[in-house]
């Protein structure tokens, strides 16, 4: 019953998101590639959401191009779903259908072709075997100050020289580029060791294919295979907590490789002290080599990467201040800000509008509002008052001329649009003013903005200094 009510869940809140890319793409384009995907089935241990397409032409069409959009879209009606998958319908490829039990949640036929990729073969190379996007390359990776150190400590790892460090743990917030370089570091490697046997994987799939092991009774085939590989590239290693058995695997399995002398690179949100629920010794072992932390980009780094980004889009013009304005507010990832870049694009192209300033923030409300930092009236006053050079004393003051009023006006459309209070607890802040008052002041500016240049400049200039 419970399952059937989560399918229930999951199917209006498609419903709800193929109506919004509706408008957004146009009947067309969502007939053609839209509204034939199917819901699959949503893993709560791992996040995951499979979404499945007729075929594999669909389903690469779709994933190039709506992936970021479909994601984004999927967090925010639930924030529990982490990603989202986009494949060809198992019943497509004759097998069988995904079946979801207990702590062994598994895909058959994921499990098949990892199996083969663990297999060893000579094709394990291969990034199309060995689980990398050929996407995610060091070209195609923008460095900055907050990244430099993670950067160089990637190429050293995947340099033919043997590192100095050993094992290399990329520590970073969701969205800053720890995976880019996992991938990036097993492509590299790949270049320079041909012939190199590499395998990228989640810890959710460590757990997933260690656990099929233990009930097919091939523990002994899942540690040589395992053990085999040159290169070991392990992203979001928070998520192995609270396994015992699995730990002591994984441990065993760092121990191995080390003595070995091969590599491994893992990647988490968190510093190795700050996991939760792992044991000591493991601690030890992800901590004996380098922790090379990703910081935040800053706005100079977020700047380069929405202009790297640029390249792909060809002839699509994009005006500075609109790419100032990106980097400025979406300042949460960097892959919140490649996929509200991606989005805008799309839709000006898709709409043949031209992209601007305007457009932007009408588009993107979504991820501008995530991103935004919880801004106080106060702030807007303070902000306002010095913008206009009046006395903070005005904002409460029943003083009627119009260089006080407009002022007044502009910071209570301000913090209607900038803070989530209401438009009585806004006229309270403002001298106890009606809630009339901070309403009509409030579609007074939106009008203003539209028909006068220097009011739409002013606000344009304040929401960047209250953003910053």
């Amino acid at each position: 019953m419970i399952e059937d009510q989560e399918a229930l869940d999951l199917a209006a809140d498609w419903a709800d998101i193929s109506q919004g890319l509706k408008k957004d793409l146009g009947p067309q384009l969502h007939t053609q590639w839209i509204k034939p995907i199917q819901l699959g089935s949503f893993c709560k241990e791992t996040g995951t959401l499979d979404l499945f397409l007729p075929t594999e032409f669909s389903a690469n069409w779709v994933a190039d191009r709506f992936a970021d959009r479909l994601s984004l879209a999927w967090k925010i009606a639930r924030s529990e779903v982490r990603q989202v998958r986009i494949t060809v319908h198992p019943r497509r490829r004759s097998l069988p259908e995904l079946r979801l039990g207990g702590d062994a949640a598994v895909q058959p036929r994921m499990v098949s072709h990892m199996a083969a990729q663990m297999a060893g073969s000579p094709m394990m190379s291969d990034t199309a075997l060995s689980g990398l996007d050929p996407s995610l390359t060091f070209a195609e990776f923008v460095s900055g100050s907050a990244n430099v150190l993670a950067l160089n400590a990637a190429q050293r790892m995947a340099a033919i020289e043997t590192p100095q460090f050993s094992p290399l743990y990329l520590k970073g917030s969701t969205g800053q580029g720890k995976t880019h370089l996992l991938h990036a570091i097993g492509h590299a490697f790949a270049a320079n060791k041909p012939g190199a046997r590499i395998f990228y994987c989640s810890a959710e799939r460590f757990m997933i294919e260690f656990v099929q092991a233990m009930r097919s009774n091939e523990m002994i085939e899942f540690k040589s295979r395992l053990r085999g590989f040159d290169m070991l590239l392990v992203d979001d290693i928070q998520f192995i907590i609270g396994k015992a058995s699995t730990q002591e695997e994984f441990l065993h399995t760092i121990d191995a490789l080390m003595s070995a002398g091969k590599r491994l690179v893992v990647a988490a949100d968190r510093a190795p002290q700050a996991l939760d629920g792992v044991e000591q010794r493991l601690l030890s072992r992800l901590s004996m080599g380098l922790v090379a932390d990703i910081q935040p980009a800053d706005i100079e780094l977020r700047r380069k990467i929405l202009e790297h980004r640029l390249v792909r889009f060809g002839s699509t013009q994009v005006p500075s201040d609109v790419i100032e304005f990106l980097a400025r507010t979406i300042n949460r990832n960097v892959r919140e800000l490649v996929g509200g870049l991606n989005k805008l694009i799309a839709y000006a192209q898709l709409t043949g509008q031209p992209v601007s300033l305007q457009l932007a923030e009408e588009q993107l409300t979504d991820i501008l509002s995530a991103n935004r930092r919880r801004i106080t009236i106060d702030e807007i006053q303070r902000t306002v008052c010095q913008f206009y050079r009046v006395d903070r004393t005005e904002m409460a003051s029943k003083r009627r001329a119009r260089a006080v009023v407009r002022p007044r006006q502009v910071a209570m459309y301000l913090a209607k649009v900038l803070t989530p209070r209401s438009y009585p607890e806004i006229g309270r802040k403002f001298g106890g003013r009606d809630h009339s008052t901070v309403i009509h002041a409030v579609r007074l500016i939106e009008e203003l903005r539209t028909r006068d240049a220097d009011m739409d400049g002013d606000v344009r200039t304040l929401l960047r200094q209250l953003e910053d």
